[in-house]
């Protein structure tokens, strides 16, 4: 039986009482902020630093767990809450074992669960991912208190045949700053294939740990259905990755996703707007619509979730409110007593996933889409791209193995050592979708959600062999591949311009007061081997080996970098994933606000980035972008000012992307014109370049990675580095319509007469493209 309406009042009444606001749109002196300007609606929110408190209580409570698991990327603890029948506690472990053996030995697993009904499925609900989307966790406050105390009998039910997983606030530095991003600048619900940001690497442990039989990511604020289907829940649209298992979720999904709009829609007396209380139903993309919300990138929680065989959805309440917190509890428990009716056949379509992987029996999948194995070769030249992605894949619950001795497959010799992806095996979906190269799906869907490209080998920068035969090998499991690095020789040592670590390597040194050189080919030397050098190249994971010293090389100077800040421009820190890369090569940056460079101008920096939106040179922006752009035209005039003088005093301005390259042109520091895709174009692309030291340490014919593509036309003050590839299929995988006219044309340029370069790329989108973060370095050193 539902809470009564009395009991929800004084509960909001209590929350209110406690929680008083202190100002509008105002940081407390305990840095909490009220409100987003982003949000359309206000409510009391309940703060971050109340939890705490909260937790306390509900600890002394038999039915409830709470663990702190990890901290955000600004320092602030998370918080995982399970609720279970009192006692179930200390079959946790147990229950985590079985759900293991579930993918290990499916026969065994098989026989388990016949003998063992009782068995509890593990249920996980996830709290406001996006920090401005404050009725998530404030859903989960409700339905802890629920679950820890209710004596109902679907409560009781529900926890009978479940364990509840609740991660309360997957993003407590957005919910502190009011910012849908972590501390770090990055959208946390896009950053589930590179798992770059803490707060990621938490869900991801959770979820590898647990193995949740349905997972709820609670998000607003949706109103896609129109008056009387305010919200969303899914599941999406096509297209949907073909990595899937889809036949089993689709069983499931939709029918769930109305028993969660059923339990909306039966309490709707309930609400207290009129657009709560008219409501007929909600949005569900795959029932009421074709397009715009697909499931295809898993870079999302709950598509991520999919591949360890989760039933999975986000939930979009339709209002920043009570309301709205209200909405989410409602869907939850539809969800909740849905998975209590069918458990068990739900949790055997579960379990046919992980024997399709084990068994290498995928029956609604093309023979050989799914290879036999990946092959991992390790480039000796850079090594961790490789031992990273195994790491990587290994933390995602993908079995990766070791050759013990050299063999041969698809005609080629390996040596031992190399690593292997066998492919039989449960999460098999997972391990391809990381693997495989893609597919351009331009003509597939009109548009997509998000990106439709991400192949790790590709932008990683590591190899990966599909396999379509069986192995003659033996070899043993890895449980993590070691890193270390060595000196070959006396010296000089050769530092190959091919990895971040090199880049990283050489920032280090610089920084250390050791001497680095570089050649025309952009390689970098060192003299001699002291313990500095020693200690780095060791951490590295590189091996150096003894070169001569190029009679034409030039030192290496440690490089000042200012990067322009984009505060959260629409709800986004446009420069967030170019400022991680440059850091993660060891670059001193500092960020500097469009205003702080207009006032003080860049004395005592040799480089400047651009790699934001081109609002952040405007002066006429809405209310909730204000703070991140120019106040008026006389501040513009005076940055433009400090830009041309800083370049004209040989100071390095480096512009990232199509829209930096827009800015760059308006202020009059570049005469070329930028040509752009549309805003939902995006993928992997052949790049040809040019023998040009902004491309030094590529190939002739390579790769890049496009978001909103930038190209450049009346090209005449300008050297051209890098273009577009020249041929029909320069686009490998991904969604760009009308891509032709870009083909061949200019991607990387530099003015001829000032130091100016234009990247219209992304080179370093979201921490993910790691393998063309050394077109940044080299613009830096080269620029």
């Amino acid at each position: 039986m539902r809470p009564s309406r009395w009991k929800w009042a004084l509960i909001l009444l209590l929350t209110l009482t406690a929680l008083a606001p202190m100002g509008v749109w105002s940081h407390h002196a305990d840095g909490e902020a009220d409100r987003s300007l982003f949000n359309s609606e206000h409510y009391d929110f309940v703060k971050y630093s109340r939890f705490d408190e909260i937790l306390k209580d509900l600890k002394q409570n038999p039915r409830v767990t709470v663990r702190q698991q990890g901290t955000s990327a600004g320092g602030h603890p998370m918080y995982v809450v399970t609720v279970s029948e009192p006692g179930a506690e200390k079959n946790f472990a147990r229950y985590q074992r079985i759900r293991k053996q579930m993918l290990n030995n499916h026969l065994k697993a098989d026989a388990w669960k016949e003998q063992n009904t009782e068995f509890k499925v593990p249920i996980m609900i996830n709290g406001s991912i996006h920090g401005t989307e404050f009725v998530g966790s404030d859903a989960v406050l409700k339905l802890l208190d629920r679950f820890a105390n209710g004596e109902d009998d679907t409560t009781r039910t529900i926890l009978k045949e479940s364990v509840l997983v609740f991660n309360l606030i997957a993003n407590p530095d957005g919910r502190i700053s009011a910012t849908r991003f972590n501390a770090e600048g990055f959208d946390l619900n896009r950053d589930f294939i590179t798992q770059s940001q803490p707060e990621t690497q938490q869900m991801v442990d959770l979820i590898t740990r647990w193995h949740p039989l349905v997972l709820l990511d609670l998000h607003g604020y949706v109103k896609f259905g129109g008056k009387t289907k305010p919200g969303l829940m899914e599941p999406c649209t096509p297209p949907h990755n073909p990595n899937y298992e889809y036949d089993l979720f689709s069983k499931w999904a939709l029918d769930q996703a109305e028993a969660m709009e059923g339990e909306v829609v039966k309490n709707r007396s309930l609400y207290e707007s009129d657009l709560y209380r008219n409501m007929t139903g909600t949005y569900i993309p795959a029932r009421d619509d074709t397009a715009g919300w697909d499931d295809y990138p898993p870079i999302f929680t709950p598509m991520y979730a999919m591949y360890h065989g989760s039933y999975a959805y986000t939930l979009e309440a339709p209002t920043n409110d009570w309301d709205g917190v209200r909405w989410h509890v409602d869907a939850v428990m539809g969800a909740l007593k849905f998975t209590v009716q069918n458990k068990n056949e739900m949790l055997e379509d579960q379990l046919e996933m992980f024997r399709r992987g084990i068994r290498f029996n995928h029956p609604h999948h093309p023979e050989e889409f799914f290879p036999q194995a990946y092959i991992l070769p390790v480039d000796p030249e850079n090594p961790g791209a490789t031992r990273r992605a195994v790491n990587h894949l290994i933390d995602n619950d993908i079995r990766v193995e070791k050759a013990r001795t050299g063999f041969s497959a698809g005609g080629v010799d390996y040596p031992s050592g190399t690593y292997i992806v066998p492919m039989d095996q449960a999460k098999a979906g997972l391990a391809n979708t990381m693997l495989w190269e893609g597919e351009d799906i331009s003509e597939k869907t009109p548009a997509m959600y998000d990106i439709s490209a991400w192949s790790l080998p590709q932008l990683w920068g590591f190899q990966a062999d599909p396999i379509n035969a069986e192995l003659d090998v033996t070899t043993t499991p890895v449980k993590r591949a070691e890193n270390t690095g060595s000196l070959q020789g006396n010296g000089p040592y050769r530092i190959p311009n091919q990895s971040v670590e090199a880049v990283t390597m050489v920032n280090r040194l610089l920084q250390e007061g050791v001497a680095v050189y570089r050649d025309r080919q952009g390689d970098f030397y060192v003299r001699d081997s002291g313990p500095k050098v020693l200690r780095a190249v060791r951490e590295s994971g590189l091996t150096l080996n003894t070169a001569e010293l190029p009679k034409e090389t030039e030192p290496v100077e440690s490089m000042n970098v200012a990067i322009l800040k984009d505060g959260g421009t629409d709800k986004s820190q446009s420069h967030a994933g170019t400022r991680h890369a440059l850091e993660r090569m060891g670059f001193r940056v500092t960020e500097l606000h469009p205003r702080t460079v207009a006032e003080k101008g860049l004395e005592g920096y040799d480089v400047f980035v651009y790699a934001g939106t081109s609002k952040l040179i405007r002066w006429d922006l809405s209310k909730a972008n204000r703070e991140f752009g120019l106040e008026n035209e006389e501040q513009y005039r005076r940055l433009k000012e400090q830009l041309h003088a800083f370049v004209q005093a040989g100071g390095t301005y480096v512009a990232v992307g199509s829209a930096a390259s827009e800015a760059t042109v308006t202020l009059e520091l570049s005469q070329v014109k930028v040509q752009t895709g549309g805003s939902n174009s995006n993928g992997i692309v052949q790049v040809d370049n040019a023998d040009h030291p902004l491309t030094a340490g590529y190939e002739e014919e390579d790769l890049g990675f496009v978001y909103r593509p930038g190209w450049y036309t009346d090209t005449d003050s300008v050297t051209v580095a890098a273009s577009y590839g020249n041929g029909n299929d320069f686009f490998q995988s991904g969604h760009w319509r009308g891509r032709n006219e870009a083909q061949g044309k200019p991607v990387i340029v530099r003015e001829k007469n000032h130091p100016v370069v234009l990247i219209g790329l992304e080179p370093a989108f979201r921490g993910h493209t790691a393998y063309l973060y050394r077109y940044l370095s080299n613009a830096i050193w080269s620029g």
